[in-house]
């Protein structure tokens, strides 16, 4: 089988596999989308190739050969592609916006895999008729952000769209200064997001909209049919409630992890509740609740701790283009009333879990009791600007040192051929992330009341399968980049390698989860990035 090359390119035709296509979307119309090709860029070479995920799907081997390259950066179509833009419309930075769309992405369909239908985007591959102005391409530096994190997140068991490939091109591509083009190749089940939902209740075009969220349920959310029934048989608002539910687990999985997402417009909310879009996102360093990552957002408006209220705004939008389908306005805000109670149970499951208190709990006002323990220590941490993953992962080797090394730690009472130097170094280590150690004693005392010293091993290993020992953090994608921009792409092979199994150790590669270097707190990641 051979695919087609694109008009306006000099690639000859050449054998490709063939996915085994299904295109559900096109089936919708031409109201949701735009057909049209990729702009081909010049001079294009791997810079990453995700094999694990392309196992995972079972595509062949063959998807990954050279002659596939021209395909995935936009230079030509697999036969049986059927690119498109689709448009939207959202709210951002909390002001309406109106029409957008895939300014940058272009759809290539949706093909089988061995974990179901996965659409395939390709990621700065030219401009669309909702580029709004942009040239429709994206830089080396922000794909290489996006094809690290999308694949860190999956390894933290955190939703996500995944990255299949990277490709880039000296093409030039002007932004803040003249950088060099990528494209990236991007998986999920589904791009759909909050803005696709807004822009044809705002159109007032019920109709479409009624499509659109029947196509969801019946393509990727078909529990919502089960759902129903704890809404008087209200289909929408089951639907509603699905979205509400994973976007809650979501925000709780992003807090306790210290992940910021820099751009939480609802055009940029996945629908299916993955993360999405990864442009000015930051793994926290130094934990800080107002900690804004995104240079661009003058007002803080997506600090990290605003994220969980940010979602519930987004979702009462949301709720708002679906009411002409629910029409039900107090059934409409009583789906949203559950987010105000999911998002709290989930968050304080995490850190619960964070802390090695993963058993069940008796009654309301336990739970209520290990939030305070939570509150302090974050307020602690807060206070000090401690490294919020160091911190996190050494208090998981020192919880699963064990009780009576923490008590020698303390009093100096036993001698040093009854514990190991190493338990005694995991626990000196602790105090040496605070400046006013006797708050932090004083928290590690009530710790101490509230767990059973004899688990603390088992639970010490529970939570190193909890708190990661590798994120990625700014100074790390930045390495990459610079190595990248310089023509060694070798580097994020090598952190792609760490973060899709950031719990293990990964003996000799203990510089990745130290403590940033000083130049680490003058990047500035903005939507450029």
């Amino acid at each position: 089988m051979s695919f087609a090359p694109l008009e306006t390119s000099a690639s000859p035709p050449q054998a490709l596999p063939v996915l085994d296509w299904t295109h559900r979307l096109t089936q919708l119309g031409s109201r949701f989308f735009t057909p049209l090709q990729p702009t081909p860029v010049a001079a294009p070479r791997w810079a990453a190739r995700n094999n694990d995920l392309r196992t995972e799907l079972g595509w062949p081997d063959e998807l990954f050969d050279d002659e596939h390259l021209q395909a995935f950066a936009g230079n030509a179509l697999m036969v049986g592609s059927q690119p498109l833009a689709t448009v939207y419309s959202g709210h951002q930075f909390g002001q309406w916006a109106g029409q957008l769309g895939d300014g940058r992405a272009i759809w290539l369909g949706e093909a089988q895999s061995a974990q179901g239908p996965q659409e395939i985007q390709l990621k700065g591959a030219g401009r669309t008729p909702y580029s709004r102005g942009g040239d429709g391409r994206a830089v080396l530096r922000s794909s290489i952000r996006e094809y690290l994190c999308s694949e860190a997140m999956h390894g933290l068991g955190i939703p996500t769209t995944r990255a299949l490939c990277l490709v880039a091109s000296p093409e030039p591509v002007r932004r803040e200064t003249i950088e060099t083009a990528a494209i990236v190749a991007r998986v999920a089940p589904s791009f759909l997001r909050f803005g696709h939902f807004e822009h044809f209740s705002a159109q007032g075009d019920t109709d479409s909209l009624r499509t659109l969220a029947d196509h969801a349920i019946s393509h990727h959310l078909p529990e919502c049919k089960s759902r129903a029934a704890l809404w008087q048989g209200n289909v929408y608002a089951a639907l509603l409630d699905e979205v509400q539910e994973r976007t809650a687990r979501l925000q709780a999985q992003w807090q306790a992890v210290g992940f910021c997402h820099g751009v939480m417009n609802t055009d940029n909310m996945s629908f299916l509740g993955l993360t999405i879009d990864y442009g000015p996102f930051q793994f926290m360093d130094g934990f800080d609740p107002g900690h804004i990552c995104n240079h661009s957002d003058h007002q803080g408006r997506y600090a990290y701790g605003r994220q969980p209220n940010v979602a519930y705004w987004n979702l009462y939008c949301l709720a708002q283009a679906l009411a002409p389908l629910i029409d039900d306005h107090d059934m409409t805000l009583q789906v949203l009333e559950g987010y105000k109670t999911l998002f709290p149970r989930f968050m304080g499951d995490a850190m619960r879990a964070k802390l090695g208190l993963t058993g069940a709990l008796a009654s309301e006002s336990a739970r209520q009791a290990d939030w305070t323990l939570v509150e302090d220590l974050m307020q602690i941490l807060a206070s000090e600007r401690t490294d919020y993953t160091l911190f996190w992962r050494r208090f998981s080797e020192a919880v699963a040192a064990g009780k009576a090394d923490m008590d020698c730690h303390a009093s100096r009472a036993m001698t040093d051929t009854e514990f190991p130097v190493t338990a005694r170094e995991a626990w000196q280590s602790m105090d040496d992330l605070f400046i006013d150690r006797a708050r932090w004693q004083a928290w590690l005392a009530r710790y101490d009341e509230r767990t059973v010293p004899a688990q603390w091993p088992a639970m010490g290993q529970q939570m190193l399968r909890t708190n990661p020992k590798f994120v990625l953090r700014n100074h790390l994608a930045e390495i990459a980049i610079r190595q990248a921009q310089a023509g060694d792409f070798s580097e994020i092979e090598t952190l792609h390698n760490l973060l899709k199994s950031p719990f293990d150790e990964h003996p000799g590669m203990q510089a990745y989860a130290a403590l940033p270097p000083d130049w680490a707190g003058q990047l500035e990641i903005s939507c450029s990035s």
